[in-house]
């Protein structure tokens, strides 16, 4: 394990999904510890730390990935809320969505929609 990659990832985790993020390294604790370990070192300390994109530009690619893979709620969820905390509104969210319908359909745009819906609605109420 690479202690400054896993700080690093560690770092941009909480910055960009907080304590979501986080919830998703503690579960895999018991069962896969080295899955979380490859999220923070490779994707959060290696790919996120790349400076050629900007958190907020990798959370669109992020937020659209799982989109066009459908079946994706939680890690959808976690990402919605990591796309608001690094600036991107809510109206940018459901536009990035609502770009996708010609090349992913109506069925997993509306789902993805749905889940920024629960999201916004849970995030406002706090």
């Amino acid at each position: 394990m690479s202690k400054k990659r896993f700080e690093q990832g560690s770092k941009n985790l909480q910055m960009i999904d907080g304590e979501a993020g986080e919830r998703v390294i503690q579960a895999l604790q018991d069962i896969a510890p080295d899955v979380g370990r490859y999220i923070l070192e490779f994707a959060f300390g290696d790919i996120y730390e790349n400076d050629v994109l900007s958190f907020r530009e990798r959370e669109i690619v992020t937020i659209t990935s799982l989109l066009t893979q459908g079946d994706t709620k939680s890690q959808l969820i976690v990402h919605i809320n990591g796309s608001l905390n690094v600036g991107l509104t809510e109206r940018e969210i459901i536009e990035v969505f609502t770009h996708c319908i010609p090349y992913v359909g109506f069925p997993k745009v509306l789902n993805a929609i749905t889940i920024a819906k629960e999201v916004f609605e849970t995030r406002n109420q706090a």
